[in-house]
């Protein structure tokens, strides 16, 4: 048993991973702003969970919380481009000015586990068959530029005791109870389900997916990995490499097959600037630690048709709350 402090963790992954932390014995503590709202009503007073309002910049707060922590599960960032690009001096100062005294101040507490969830979006734009850890970064975008400058602070701190390991996650997809509907396939299914139309923005760019199931199983799972097998290391973790014109046809075929008496489903393919394109190859972490995620991208989206056929998305198009760029324009995060 321990005590995991996730900065970040009432968010999309969080709202997944807090409730398998709590099931696998660990005391949890929850660091974040909650403006997206509260995943964890049904916990609310849990034994082994504490949630701290507050923000990841707040040096002292922070500081407090880390007391008597072994762990740290970093989540916490403003997540995705367009979210960033809204305010890049604020994206900067979430993702990457506070980062580096936060992992100070877990050392400094006694911390002796620190993972770091980085982003495959690293990478940029490779033509590279199968893009491992070694490969060249090129991030395309400030958002991707401070996930990348954030990884070397984490594993300069490796010591003995404190162990410290990256993980360069591929999308995400699938259903949490703080649902995302800017991410690919939860975007896709949204639209094939309510709209029975599917807008793809370029189709040939090749994008790395993985399950929500699997992601948050891997960051519970690394807690109690052999330390040996993790210190210092950065480890891809992604699925299916597909390209956004195949995962829409997946979208539809999937959507069709649960909701067989709706009206055929149009894909529309429009021009796009955003050339992002890898094959992300994650043999290593499958090698190293025997990680082999378990979910397709089929299930993300079976997953979130039954959430939509239980009536857990009202108004899913335009609610703010699935859209972490229209809800930052609405009420000023920064």
């Amino acid at each position: 048993m321990s005590t995991v402090f996730v900065p970040g963790g009432a968010g999309y992954v969080g709202a997944i991973l807090i409730p398998k932390l709590l099931a696998r014995g660990h005391h949890v503590r929850v660091f974040d702003t909650y403006a997206y709202g509260q995943p964890f009503a049904p916990f609310t007073g849990a034994a082994g969970l504490t949630e701290i309002v507050g923000d990841v910049r707040d040096r002292e707060l922070v500081t407090r919380s880390l007391e008597g922590c072994d762990a740290v599960i970093h989540l916490a960032c403003i997540s995705n481009d367009p979210s960033f690009e809204l305010d890049p001096a604020y994206g900067k100062s979430v993702n990457f000015d506070c980062f580096a005294p936060l992992v100070t101040a877990a050392k400094r507490a006694g911390v002796r586990r620190f993972v770091y969830a980085s982003s495959s979006s690293v990478y940029g734009l490779s033509d590279e068959p199968h893009v491992r850890e070694d490969h060249p970064l090129l991030p395309l975008t400030d958002y991707s530029k401070y996930k990348m400058l954030c990884e070397p602070i984490i594993l300069a701190e490796q010591s003995t005791d404190f162990t410290t390991v990256v993980i360069r996650p591929a999308t995400v997809c699938g259903y949490s109870p703080r649902m995302r509907f800017d991410l690919s396939v939860n975007i896709l299914t949204n639209h094939a389900v309510n709209r029975r139309k599917i807008l793809v923005f370029g189709g040939v760019q090749t994008r790395p997916n993985i399950h929500i199931g699997d992601i948050t199983d891997l960051y519970v799972d690394l807690l109690d990995e052999r330390a040996d097998l993790i210190a210092g290391q950065t480890f891809n973790a992604g699925f299916q490499n597909r390209s956004i014109g195949e995962i829409a046809e997946i979208v539809r075929s999937v959507v069709i097959a649960e909701f067989p008496a709706g009206a055929p489903i149009e894909i529309e393919t429009q021009p796009t600037d955003d050339l992002r394109s890898y094959h992300v190859n994650s043999d290593k972490i499958a090698r190293v630690l025997g990680f082999r995620p378990r979910h397709t991208l089929e299930d993300a989206v079976r997953d979130l048709c039954r959430a939509f056929r239980a009536g857990r998305f009202p108004n899913s198009l335009d609610d703010r709350r699935y859209f972490n760029v229209k809800l930052m324009k609405e009420t000023a995060l920064a």
